[in-house]
């Protein structure tokens, strides 16, 4: 029978499973880092990065080190950066030009987003996520940086998509290679707009249909591009079977095998790639306070 007539196979239940894990492409071999010391997080996924300043000019050697890292670990994180918002934009803008978000409180400037969580405001980016995936070109990545730090919780998660994809069966690999999906901000950010101001956002960003399955641009990697938050149906199946086959999709990126998780402390610096990761901010410390100013880089079409 043909593949999308197929019933979906979900795992036993008490199955202990193995896990094809791999941090670089099948054809790259590791290559050691001469400007600055790599402490992994994970064996796949997340490593902090020691020896670098970024409140110092950032040389074409050292950027083409940490995009390497980047690449490699999906997630890189610093420590003890007491930089400000504008060297964090300046760091940012390296990887390419800044995005505005439309939906999200700004800080300084358009290009910085100023989250505060506090009594009044409770943490609400604890689902699993990739930013932006409602837009035509998603973001390439961002630079998120801790202001005021919880006594106790406020950690971030990321989830490796290439690992999700991997270690999909065969069966439903089958199944979504050349699906496509649409992506759209109405049910998310949609929720705080009145209806007129709701019509006006979705003439200016109209649903974006992505692959299931994209190609990462620059380690050629395939990584599973379907979120909870942004994807709303799979192009031609039945709503019905759409959505059990995004519950199965989505269930993947639960898998803590392909994960990291971050504590956060004052200055300290988060930079993902989010073409390849999704990410989740645990909103377990209220009603305690925390600020972070996130900038994010303009990407490209996934493919």
């Amino acid at each position: 029978m043909p593949a999308t007539d197929r019933p979906l196979q979900t795992p036993e239940r008490g199955i202990h499973r193995t896990y094809q894990l791999r941090r670089l492409p099948d054809n790259q071999e590791e290559q050691p880092y001469m400007l600055f010391n790599v402490k992994p997080l994970g064996p796949i996924i997340g490593a902090e990065i020691a020896g670098v300043d970024l409140s110092q000019p950032v040389s074409p050697e050292l950027h083409n080190e940490l995009n390497r890292a980047l690449l490699e670990w999906k997630v890189i994180f610093f420590r003890d950066q007491a930089i400000t918002s504008q060297q964090q934009q300046d760091f940012a803008r390296l990887w390419g030009e800044l995005e505005t978000h439309p939906f999200l409180p700004p800080g300084d400037t358009q290009d910085v987003v100023r989250f505060i969580s506090d009594k009044q405001r409770r943490g609400g980016a604890n689902n699993w996520h990739s930013d932006v995936s409602w837009r035509l070109e998603p973001a390439f990545g961002a630079v998120l940086r801790l202001i005021e730090v919880p006594p106790l919780g406020g950690d971030t998660l990321w989830v490796d998509a290439a690992a999700a994809y991997d270690n999909l069966p065969d069966e439903i690999k089958e199944r979504i290679d050349g699906l496509q999906a649409v992506h759209d901000f109405t049910h998310n950010f949609g929720r705080r707009l009145s209806p007129e101001q709701l019509a006006v956002k979705q003439q200016e960003f109209p649903a974006a249909i992505h692959p299931v399955v994209r190609t990462h641009p620059e380690t050629g990697r395939k990584t599973l591009y379907v979120n909870s938050d942004f994807t709303s149906y799979i192009i031609g199946l039945e709503p019905e079977e759409s959505e059990q086959l995004l519950q199965v999709l989505f269930q993947q990126f639960l898998t803590p095998e392909y994960q990291v998780r971050f504590h956060w402390e004052p200055n300290s610096i988060a930079f993902w790639d989010n073409r390849a990761t999704q990410h989740y901010a645990t909103s377990d410390y209220y009603p305690h306070r925390r600020v972070a100013e996130r900038v994010a880089i303009h990407g490209d079409r996934p493919y």
